[in-house]
């Protein structure tokens, strides 16, 4: 598919301002769409939507096909009279710079089922004429969406019985899915069962709000599809043949990446890998389900680790470091021919970071998909390919993402050489050089120029999002309102005029 020339800021719902702990779909998300369409901005990024488990990570979600019911926006479920004041009494303070997980944890579930309860004994009265009632929208969603609802719901439902235990310390007749075993937790557990469902009802009605409300701004939103699923989530407890597992349900072997950049012994993700052939055998019917499913949350899809799909860094099970492994071939060209051959020339970018190999660049090439170029990678000399003039045009350039420290913190910190060379080569002196690096990157060849919100801020590194390997202490910046000041929008939109963005 072909893009036009655009630029954009990388931002996770979670990190928009807000009175409830966390960012959320609320009116705090069309000011921040209406901030970035004022600037000229045409494309806002956020990480995955998935529902976080251990670690808050966004890409270790308990399904790829769910969303995260903590950005259901309280006040908005207000406005639909599915909660009152009274239910929000007992709402603890927060830190307007932080996400606190810990106690978001104990408090928005709790919020949440009383939103259900309301539902369930005293629905919204029906709306204006020719609008269905919410039970009618919610039964229609259910319809819509039972290829991964009911497993999902069910995984849910029996997780929370178990105190939130992962799927393989269940019960041997819970863990291989007995039918009996499965019929019976349906009927005892089939209120949270309906509970569940209605927060993923709650999320896809707001975010396919925010969403329309993006597109009639004329901005499209980039969304992240991580190419491995978290071993505890209900796709891999659904469909255990498609992964490699023991009886146990453990995997035998993990996803990661070895020594690079980011980490001296790689990176240990511990996501299950995929039993390629069982996936071709099936026409990857799994996989399209995904993409399309993707497709209706998002405009344009950047897929986490695309080179996996060429070749894979597999890891035996129970090793304490990525350092030993092998690479796996995987079938990259036959997967994507039959993803074009069923859905068309998809609205793809492809995350071609880290080890790059021929055959990654011969894959992304083939179905002619944009890459990824980060400035911050950039300054070891002249011929470094993230340098702007090295870029082709085909290519997302960014300062950095949300795995990088911010600008501000990487200039603090990288080596006086690669520092001095950035300067030269911008011809800037470096006082303030997150907005050097912005410019440089918007005035390139590359199709898409994006940065993230931190940057345009000038934050330091107490504003980075994720260490890469690192448990605890991610995920967590958030914007103040005041950030979103005319100032710093209208010096965004000289950059949008200036470099025809």
């Amino acid at each position: 598919m072909r893009f036009e020339r655009a630029s954009g800021i990388l931002l996770h719902p979670t990190s928009l301002p807000g009175p409830y702990g966390i960012g959320d779909f609320g009116p705090g998300a069309y000011r921040w769409l209406d901030w970035l369409a004022a600037a000229d901005c045409k494309l806002w990024q956020v990480l995955p939507l998935g529902p976080t488990g251990f670690g808050d990570s966004p890409y270790q979600c308990f399904s790829a096909f769910a969303g995260n019911p903590y950005l259901i926006s309280p006040q908005l479920l207000l406005d639909e009279d599915l909660l009152t004041d009274q239910d929000l009494e007992d709402m603890p303070p927060w830190d307007e710079r932080r996400v606190d997980y810990g106690r978001l944890y104990k408090w928005k579930p709790a919020l949440l089922e009383k939103a259900f309860n309301h539902f369930v004994t005293n629905p919204p009265a029906r709306p204006a004429t020719g609008q269905l009632s919410i039970r009618t929208e919610f039964d229609i969603f259910c319809r819509e969406n039972g290829f991964w609802l009911e497993d999902y719901s069910l995984f849910m439902a029996i997780k929370e019985i178990q105190g939130g235990g992962p799927w393989v310390d269940w019960a041997k007749p819970l863990r291989s899915r007995v039918p009996a075993a499965l019929g019976e937790m349906r009927q005892s557990l089939a209120s949270a069962i309906l509970r569940f469902k209605f927060l993923q009802f709650l999320f896809f009605r707001q975010w396919n709000a925010v969403k329309a409300y993006a597109r009639q701004l004329g901005i499209k939103i980039i969304g992240d599809m991580p190419i491995f699923v978290a071993i505890d989530s209900a796709d891999v407890w659904a469909h255990p043949d498609l992964f490699y597992l023991d009886e146990a349900g453990r995997p035998t072997v993990v996803a990661g990446v070895p020594p690079d950049y980011f980490s001296p012994t790689g990176q240990l993700w511990g996501n299950p890998l995929y039993r390629w052939e069982v996936h071709q055998a099936s026409g990857y019917s799994w996989w399209l389900e995904r993409i399309k499913s993707t497709l209706k949350q998002v405009d344009i899809v950047r897929i986490d680790h695309f080179r996996g799909f060429a070749g894979y860094w597999e890891i035996p099970a129970g090793s304490l470091t990525a350092e030993k492994g092998r690479w796996v071939t995987a079938p990259g060209t036959d997967f994507f021919d039959v993803v074009q051959n069923n859905l068309g020339n998809l609205p793809i970018l492809a995350e071609d970071l880290g080890l790059i190999t021929p055959d990654v660049i011969e894959l992304r090439e083939r179905f002619e998909l944009p890459g990824m170029k980060i400035l911050q990678f950039s300054f070891s000399g002249p011929d470094n390919i993230f340098l702007p003039h090295n870029l082709p045009r085909n290519c997302v350039v960014y300062t950095g993402t949300h795995d990088n420290d911010t600008t501000v913190g990487w200039y603090e910190t990288a080596p006086e050489e690669e520092k001095d060379y950035a300067r030269r080569y911008l011809n800037v002196d470096g006082r303030d050089f997150a907005w050097d690096l912005i410019r440089a990157a918007w005035r390139s060849v590359s199709l898409f120029a994006l940065a993230p919100m931190q940057d345009f801020l000038g934050l330091g590194t107490e504003a980075r999002m994720n260490y890469p390997s690192r448990l605890g202490g991610n995920w967590e910046w958030r914007l103040l309102e005041s950030d979103l000041s005319d100032s710093l929008q209208g010096r965004i939109k000289e950059l949008n005029w200036l470099y025809l963005r």
